[in-house]
C-alpha cells in the first residue's frame, strides 16, 4: 500500500456519529482507491466519511435512511450561520445546556455524571416535537440535528414506526461538535455532490457510469448487528444483491470497492469469503478489534474488516 499514513488533520469528519463510520479507517481506504474519479457513488452513504473526503469531480451520494439524506440535503443548501443559528434557537427553545458558554456547575451537573439529568426534560420534549413534526423541511432537519448532538452517544435510530427513539445523553452541542460541523459544512459547500434516498437496486446513477467513474460501496453488514441492521434489517437476498451489481459493475469496466467483514465475533461470512475469491482483498486493521484475517487468532471477540476491490492499486 502507498501513502498509507494520511494525516488525520486533514480529514473532515461527519458530524453524524454512525455504528461502523469509517472516520478511523480513512487513513487506511484512501490510499487504495483510484486516484483519478470523474463520479464518485456513495452507495451506501451513511454519515458521509468516505465521500467527503474523496477527490472526485462530482459525488452522488445514496442512503435509503430519508431523515440522514434530508438533513445532508439541508446542510448543503443552506448557509453556516443560518443553520448554526437554527441549533441555537432549538437549544434555548427546549432549555437545553450550552456548555460554551455555561460551566457544568451552571447546571448543578458533574462532568464525571455528563449533562443528561439537566437536559432530560427537555430532550424528551424535544423528541416529541421532532416525532410529530409533519412536515419535511429546513426547522425539522436541524431539529434532527440537534436531537442527535443531545441523544445518548450522539447515535441514530428509529422505531418500527419511523419516530427517533434514541435516550437523552450526556453530551450537548459543545466545542468539538461545533467545530466539526463547521468544518463539515464549508468542506460539504465547496464540492459537487447529488443526494439520493434510494433503494441500492434501485440507483439509475449505477447503470450510467463509464470507466473513469468509481463505486464505494459500505453496506450494513450480514453478519453483525446495528441500529441500521436489526430485525432482519439485512438479508442474504440483500447480500447476493449488492454482490451481483458489483459483478454488473465489473463487467462493465467499472471499479469498485467494497468494505465489509469476513469474520465477526465468532461469526463467518462465507457468502462474501466466496465471492471474493475473484477480486483483491485487502486486510484493514479496524481499530476496535485490529486483526489480521491470516492470522491464527480466532478469538470469538476478533473482526476481520476487508476492502475488497476488483483491481489492483
Amino acid at each position: 500500500m502507498q501513502n498509507i499514513h494520511i494525516e488525520k488533520r486533514n480529514l473532515i469528519k461527519s458530524p453524524l456519529n454512525y455504528t461502523g463510520g469509517k472516520y478511523k479507517l480513512l487513513p487506511q481506504i484512501l490510499p487504495l482507491l483510484p486516484d483519478n474519479i470523474d463520479i464518485f457513488v456513495d452507495l451506501f452513504g451513511g454519515g458521509f466519511n468516505v465521500g467527503i473526503n474523496v477527490k472526485a469531480d462530482k459525488i452522488i451520494y445514496n442512503d435509503i435512511v430519508s431523515q440522514v439524506v434530508n438533513l445532508l440535503n439541508t446542510f448543503k443548501t443552506n448557509g453556516v450561520d443560518e443553520i448554526f443559528n437554527e441549533i441555537l434557537n432549538n437549544i434555548k427553545k427546549y432549555n437545553l445546556s450550552n456548555s460554551t458558554t455555561k460551566t457544568y456547575e451552571d447546571y448543578k451537573c458533574l462532568s464525571s455524571d455528563g449533562l443528561g439529568k439537566y437536559n432530560k426534560d427537555g430532550y424528551l420534549n424535544m423528541r416529541e416535537s421532532y416525532n410529530n413534526y409533519k412536515e419535511n423541511n429546513f426547522k425539522k432537519d436541524l431539529l434532527f440535528y440537534t436531537l442527535i448532538c443531545y441523544s445518548f452517544n450522539n447515535q441514530i435510530r428509529f422505531n418500527s414506526k419511523g419516530n427517533f427513539n434514541m435516550p437523552y445523553g450526556k453530551r450537548d452541542f459543545n466545542k468539538n461538535i461545533r467545530n466539526n460541523l463547521n468544518d463539515f459544512l464549508n468542506k460539504l459547500h465547496k464540492i459537487k455532490v447529488d443526494f439520493y434516498n434510494k433503494d441500492f437496486r434501485e440507483l439509475e446513477a449505477t447503470s450510467k457510469l463509464t470507466s473513469n467513474d468509481f463505486v464505494y460501496a459500505d453496506p450494513p453488514y450480514l453478519i453483525t448487528t446495528a441500529s441500521y441492521n436489526e430485525n432482519g434489517g439485512w438479508t442474504k437476498k440483500d447480500e447476493y444483491d449488492l454482490l451481483n451489481l458489483l459483478d454488473n459493475l465489473n463487467k462493465q469496466n467499472i471499479k469498485f470497492a467494497l468494505s465489509n467483514v469476513f469474520e465477526h465475533k465468532g461469526k463467518s461470512n462465507d457468502i462474501l469469503k466466496e465471492w471474493s475469491k475473484k477480486y483483491n482483498v485487502n486486510y484493514i486493521n479496524s481499530t476496535y478489534f485490529n486483526c489480521n484475517y491470516q492470522s491464527k487468532d480466532k478469538n470469538k471477540n476478533s473482526s476481520v474488516e476487508v476492502l475488497i476491490t476488483n483491481y489492483i492499486k
